[in-house]
């Protein structure tokens, strides 16, 4: 983990095990563009419970804004957990699985009462909720949203005018 003396926000991304790790660098990618910076940490709510409480004590004493994105899959304990005992927002992005006929996403979406994470199952989803979430108290991601929002309506306008060139596009958005 780094130090809690830089200043800024981050994302703090939770991998249940290292089998995590492609769906969890598909989410860092993502966050780098919209300049959020991101830690990447291995704790289980199964298999290491004890040491997952102490790291997000840790977490939780830096003052700094911060997400957190859970990723596991099977039997997601640790969004829940993490959750129940985190004050900053949690995501569940658990990483896609054929297992059970993809029935173990299930395990994501119910959890007890006054425990909510949300959930969001594309990486870059997960990515832009975190920064949408932070660019509540940061211009910098607020613009870098905006940005990719334009960007993302850009490209489909373009598209449109590409298949259908004969066909006027006066969209001042």
């Amino acid at each position: 983990m780094t130090s809690h003396a830089s200043v800024g926000s981050f994302a703090v991304l939770l991998m249940s095990s290292k089998a995590d790790l492609a769906h969890s660098r598909a989410i860092t990618d993502a966050l780098t563009g919209f300049g959020i910076p991101s830690e990447v940490r291995i704790a289980s709510a199964h298999k290491t419970p004890a040491a997952l409480l102490k790291l997000l004590t840790d977490y939780e004493t830096d003052p700094r804004p911060k997400v957190y994105i859970t990723i596991s899959g099977r039997s997601n304990a640790l969004s829940g957990l993490v959750d129940a005992q985190v004050a900053a927002p949690v995501i569940a992005c658990p990483p896609p699985s054929e297992a059970f006929g993809g029935a173990d996403i299930y395990s994501s979406i119910r959890m007890p009462g006054g425990v909510a994470p949300m959930l969001v199952i594309d990486p870059g989803g997960a990515a832009l909720a975190a920064a949408k979430i932070l660019a509540l108290d940061n211009p910098d991601i607020h613009l870098r949203v905006v940005a990719n929002q334009k960007a993302n309506s850009d490209k489909i306008l373009a598209d449109d005018a590409e298949l259908n060139p004969t066909v006027p596009h006066n969209f001042d958005l």
